[in-house]
């Protein structure tokens, strides 16, 4: 397939830029096996799961990852962190009109950068201040909303961009399907009998960054770090002994579950994935998908197109449109059961 097979016409008002009144009022469409679509809200989750199924959760937290300085020349740096490396270095993109070299020093405020070096499409750079590069982040970085949110981030963004399970930072983008659960709406899940887990995947800036070929087999898909414990392996275990489904909570837990599947099995560790999913993969872990919609010609669009299938995924966006449903990190979501 082709990267222009992925492309849906969206008006712009459609793109949520601010989040729902409550976590929980969020709309959320179902397309089930058989192909057809129901209106539902969020708030019915219990109610189309079952009780013997497992929701996975992704409990990375966004750190304060933009940041905004200056050359020793005067010219103005845009960074954007991707992933802390250790307690001094980090990788990151940098919006700048000439690229420094090698040594050369950023400003941010008081506190200096060196450039290290490229990693790729990356450039690797060293905090030269007090503390360590969370320290720094958390006093000068800036919340990094998606380029498709065009407000300054403010107190609204700064509780209603992280899941209310976020406990492990890394993450420089919201796993998106995970904002639509609050107390209330998990204290019924559980009611209902239906279990949780969490995974950590710590998400990347790579995730909004649009394919630059149209032949997908020549695409390479950014790195990304995932965590599996042994309390979510076992929760998978005894899902499996009941005769439950594994709920993927969006897509950052899907390929963290069917990475790990892939490579070693489901075991307990750390590990970096690249994995692109695509119309075609057979999943072997998830069996139900939780997410929010996705942007054209994405990389994410693709995975859902995959687990639902492609024709299917492509009428349901149509129907999305077509019911002014909210679309993207502060939209409304859909429920995908895996034909099989």
């Amino acid at each position: 397939m082709r990267r222009s097979d992925f492309q849906y016409e969206l008006p712009p008002e459609l793109i949520a830029q601010h989040p729902a009144a409550r976590r929980s009022a969020s709309r959320l469409l179902q397309l089930r096996p058989d192909g057809s679509l129901a209106d539902r809200q969020i708030r019915e989750l219990p109610e189309l799961l079952r009780p013997d199924d497992l929701l996975v959760f992704n409990d990375t937290r966004v750190i304060p990852a933009r940041l905004y300085g200056r050359k020793p020349t005067g010219g103005k740096v845009e960074i954007l962190v991707e992933r802390v490396l250790d307690e001094r270095e980090f990788l990151a993109q940098l919006g700048v009109s000439k690229k420094p070299k090698a040594g050369g020093l950023v400003e941010v405020g008081e506190d200096r950068l060196t450039l290290l070096g490229r990693d790729d499409d990356l450039f690797r750079l060293r905090y030269d201040g007090p503390g360590t590069v969370m320290d720094f982040l958390q006093r000068a970085g800036q919340l990094p909303l998606p380029p498709y949110i065009t407000h300054t981030p403010g107190g609204e963004d700064a509780e209603r961009y992280q899941t209310v399970f976020a406990s492990n930072p890394g993450a420089v983008a919201a796993p998106t399907a995970g904002l639509h659960f609050d107390e209330e709406l998990l204290a019924a899940l559980r009611a209902r009998g239906l279990r949780t887990a969490t995974l950590t995947l710590h998400v990347g800036a790579g995730t909004f960054q649009p394919l630059r070929v149209d032949d997908l087999s020549e695409h390479r898909m950014h790195s990304e770090r995932y965590q599996l414990g042994t309390e979510l392996l076992q929760a998978i275990a005894e899902t499996r002994e009941r005769g439950g489904r594994v709920v993927a909570v969006g897509t950052t837990v899907t390929r963290a579950l069917e990475s790990a599947a892939a490579q070693n099995g489901l075991q307990a560790g750390e590990g970096e994935t690249r994995l692109f999913i695509t119309p075609g993969y057979r999943f072997a872990v998830v069996d139900v998908l939780l997410t929010n919609f996705h942007l054209p010609e994405s990389t994410l669009l693709m995975l859902v197109s995959a687990f639902g299938g492609y024709e299917r995924l492509m009428g349901a966006y149509r129907h999305a449109v077509e019911q002014r449903y909210r679309f993207f990190s502060y939209g409304d979501a859909m429920l995908i059961e895996n034909p099989g």
